[in-house]
């Protein structure tokens, strides 16, 4: 019976990500030019529309943009799928897909960006030189405040890398990224 669950859990693993790769993220996409235009405008709504994570960019050695997350779940498996890049100095240096898979009670689909600012050099290389990184409960994130008022504290600030999760509706309060594994890629 155990063996039948197991299965059961990786057939439904497999079909939600195909239900993904069917989504809208970019699969199939022209590669780079489709990422880099999507993370320049994620990038210019993220600024124009919480204006305190120009503080956080500024001070950032590295930012990590998933300008398309597609999160789908259907009964007890779901998953998370996007792909996006990483800049340095504003300028992309890599490009990284991002997957998540969650077990429990779920159904329907979000989509959502996400933006990692990579604070401390130490934290930049480890990403960048880990085979695949994953987002632990270490990641600190800046939350919507007051109103629309993005607000990051001096102690938020000196955290080694900072998320700000956010979707079409706004701020996403009380979202995590964690177990959210980050993987280089050829687009």
């Amino acid at each position: 019976m155990e063996q039948l669950s197991r299965r059961a859990l990786v057939t439904g693993a497999a079909a939600s990500a195909l239900a993904l790769a069917g989504c809208g993220n970019g699969i199939g996409s022209p590669g780079s030019r489709t990422i880099d235009a999507r993370v320049d405008t994620t990038l210019d709504y993220l600024y124009r529309n919480y204006p305190g994570t120009a503080k956080l960019r500024d001070d950032a050695v590295g930012i990590l943009v998933m300008p398309l997350m597609t999160r789908a779940g259907f009964l007890t498996v779901g998953g998370a799928y996007g792909r996006g890049a990483l800049q340095i100095r504003g300028s992309t240096v890599d490009y990284y897909s991002a997957t998540r898979a969650s077990f429990g009670p779920q159904i329907g689909a979000q989509q959502y960006a996400h933006v990692l600012f990579f604070m401390t050099e130490q934290a930049l290389r480890t990403f960048r030189t880990s085979p695949g990184w994953a987002a632990g409960a270490d990641l600190v994130y800046v939350a919507n405040n007051e109103g629309e008022t993005l607000s990051a504290e001096t102690t938020t600030q000196m955290a080694p890398v900072i998320a700000v999760v956010f979707g079409q509706a706004g701020l996403m309060v009380g979202a995590t990224l964690e177990g959210t594994k980050y993987t280089r890629i050829i687009p």
